[in-house]
């Protein structure tokens, strides 16, 4: 689940943007200046990778004549995109993280805490802009098979994107408005740095015990103290292989370039950019027209609506916060006028996020296939059932609470209407059915299906629905850019700091504690799923997904787990953590959005959680929501012998992050011609 984080960092009415700033006006013409310098070419960007694999799309499938060259260059273009979304996350501090213990600190340590995680960012920056410039260096001994360019030209993203970021941590602490609060910052990151230089000769002689202290005591202390998620994993990795291994610290360069660079996260930004789209052009609210109307005169009518909607417009959108921001300023003003409490409103809204979670083109949906290699289209056939078991649940406590609802006062509508309603929002209907057949049947993969997708939705807004407002598209292109920048940049520091847990050992001691759980498969896929729940509302969901997917998964096929079924139950279970509060960063989302005050759902949520704990119990226990309605001679597995567990779990953790094959990785990659 990816979540817009403009609408995320309220926090119980408390708005965390970063330290507090004063106004010098040669610093803030500087800021503007570069903000410019950078959102434009970001928004260029996102068009440039459209209007690119779009071209290949009308090119293989009209033409019949495939473009050769439209992937590497989307992939070029993709690796600049996500660096410049990164810059204008950092520049507007929406990068991710958890902000729950800042927004309950005083005003004056909160301040403090905001100047350290700027200070981090800077620190993070700074040290991977050195080895970026030589991985970058290196990649000039590359060339790109179809076109023939230098293969620098898309590695110096690297460089230009930390130097970009490292201008802007600059021209921010110079802006705060207490001087003590950045040097006290300064010295205290200062500090911590020299500190852990000098004690580089016992940390060499303790061993694994160091991946308590880098992953476990490091990323948690800079997580909870409301460092980026990004920037708290990229200091741990680099503190832990500079400090405790021989390997150079180009390799975090490197790794981060492997786990930004797979051609199915192309699909991010675009879903991203369809879902904002929809809202746009008034698909959504035809959906959430259509489902009132036939549902809206009974009983729990509009709370049905909710989860219903919810359903279709995640078969749309890759975005939790575009979904949220569809149907809620729809719905919300008839429920209340209803007599709906908004505590009971917000929390329903939050729950339905993660009971859509699995609904494909879920972007968590494209990440697990990305770092686990589990086909993307068993992932959108398999995670329909699974979020229609959870919306029954929902919906039996919405008719439990509501049964006595005095609906006197509301008209049932007449056939006519309804009708009018369905025929107004059938080509919004069509989309998701569209999108999903599409790649489930093989007929395009998930990127080309997110093109067709914007070209049909801006041809609805401008000649069916005739609402479409061209002043919003820049807007929308940059945040497309920024959200866009922000899960990528998490996948990339995700994806060292599984390397470095890989390299170290950690995922076969994992596999065999995992092994020896009691309960067999049942007690591996109950302590996943609560785990999940955990690293959900502690981490957020792409970022808990591209850590440990890669280590879990593998062992999860040894035991006799089906990928999809597993897929499918952390899914769920890291959104139910996303979404439950006091820190899941995906309730005070809903919150926003809503703009309700959190404590007005903190009661209300409870007996939602648990009817999500209850659906996903039954998808646990129940496998066959999540393979069956895939053709079940090509997804059965047997479950192997015990002799047999151990060697499979061995070459599974290999085929997901091969060891490292020489000093970076990214180069040796590209040698070889792949993206």
């Amino acid at each position: 689940m990816q979540i817009d984080i403009a609408a995320v960092e309220t926090t119980a009415g408390v708005a965390l943007t970063g330290p507090p700033l004063r106004a010098r006006s040669w610093l803030r013409r500087l800021d503007d200046g570069l903000g410019y310098l950078v959102e434009i070419p970001a928004a260029a960007l996102v068009l440039a990778e459209i209007l690119v694999l779009l071209g290949g799309v009308v090119s293989r499938y009209v033409f019949r004549e495939p473009l050769v060259w439209s992937d590497e260059l989307a992939s070029i273009l993709f690796l600049w995109l996500a660096m410049l979304g990164a810059v204008v996350a950092f520049r507007r501090a929406e990068h991710m993280r958890m902000t729950a213990f800042v927004a309950m600190s005083g005003p004056r340590l909160r301040a403090f805490l905001e100047t350290v995680a700027l200070v981090a960012g800077l620190i993070f920056v700074a040290l991977l802009l050195e080895p970026a410039w030589e991985f970058a260096s290196e990649e000039t001994f590359v060339q790109t098979p179809a076109l023939e360019l230098n293969n620098a030209w898309r590695a110096a993203a690297l460089p230009v994107g930390l130097g970009l970021m490292l201008i802007v941590a600059v021209i921010r602490l110079l802006e705060t408005a207490d001087w003590r609060l950045t040097a006290g910052a300064l010295v205290l990151g200062a500090g911590v740095a020299a500190g852990l230089v000098a004690l580089q000769p016992w940390l060499m002689d303790l061993g694994n015990l160091n991946l308590l202290l880098f992953f476990v005591l490091g990323v948690g202390a800079l997580v909870f103290s409301g460092v980026p998620i990004a920037f708290a994993f990229g200091l741990s990795t680099f503190a832990y292989i500079a400090l405790t291994t021989n390997a150079p610290s180009m390799v975090v360069v490197g790794r981060m370039d492997e786990g930004m660079s797979h051609l199915i996260l192309l699909a991010v930004p675009l879903f991203v950019f369809l879902g904002l789209l929809i809202e746009m052009t008034g698909m959504a609210r035809a959906m959430v027209g259509f489902l009132a109307s036939l549902l809206g005169h009974v009983r729990g009518g509009l709370h049905y609506v909710l989860v219903g909607a919810m359903y279709l417009v995640s078969g749309i959108s890759g975005s939790k916060a575009a979904d949220m921001a569809a149907v809620a300023p729809v719905l919300f003003p008839e429920m209340k006028a209803r007599g709906a409490k908004e505590g009971d409103l917000v929390a329903l809204l939050a729950t339905t996020g993660a009971q859509t979670e699995t609904i494909p083109p879920s972007i968590v949906l494209i990440t697990i296939g990305s770092v686990t290699g589990v086909s993307i289209t068993a992932l959108f056939t398999g995670g329909l059932l699974p979020g229609l078991v959870l919306a029954a649940t929902l919906c039996a406590l919405v008719w439990w609470r509501y049964r006595r609802e005095d609906l006197s006062h509301v008209a049932r509508p007449s056939g006519r209407i309804i009708g009018r309603a369905f025929l107004v929002a059938i080509p919004a209907l069509a989309l998701p059915f569209v999108i999903r057949f599409a790649v489930v049947e093989g007929i395009a993969t998930a990127t080309e299906v997110s093109t067709i997708g914007i070209v049909y939705a801006m041809l609805a807004g401008l000649l069916i629905y005739r609402q479409f407002d061209w002043r919003r598209l820049y807007p929308m292109l940059v945040t497309t850019a920024t959200l866009s920048g922000a899960i990528l940049l998490i996948i990339g520091a995700a994806t060292g700091m599984a390397w470095a847990l890989t390299q170290s050992g950690f995922s076969q001691t994992l596999a065999e504690v995992m092994k020896s759980l009691p309960g067999g498969t049942l007690g591996f896929l109950f302590v996943s799923a609560a785990a999940f729940i955990v690293l959900g509302s502690v981490l957020e969901g792409i970022p808990a997904i591209v850590l440990f997917g890669p280590l879990l998964f593998p062992i999860a096929r040894a035991v006799g787990v089906h990928e999809v079924h597993y897929a499918m139950v952390v899914i769920l279970a890291m959104g139910i953590g996303l979404f439950a509060p006091p820190f899941g960063v995906g309730y005070y989302a809903a919150c926003a959005i809503s703009r309700i005050h959190p404590d007005a759902g903190m009661r209300p949520i409870v007996g939602y959680i648990v009817a999500l704990l209850a659906g996903l119990l039954v998808i646990i226990l129940v496998p066959w929501f999540s393979i069956g309605s895939a053709n079940p001679t090509r997804l059965a597995r047997k479950a192997p012998k015990a002799p047999e567990v151990g060697k499979r779990i061995a070459a599974g953790l290999m085929s997901s992050l091969p060891r490292l094959q020489g000093p970076c990785g990214g180069a040796a990659r590209a040698r070889q011609g792949r993206p």
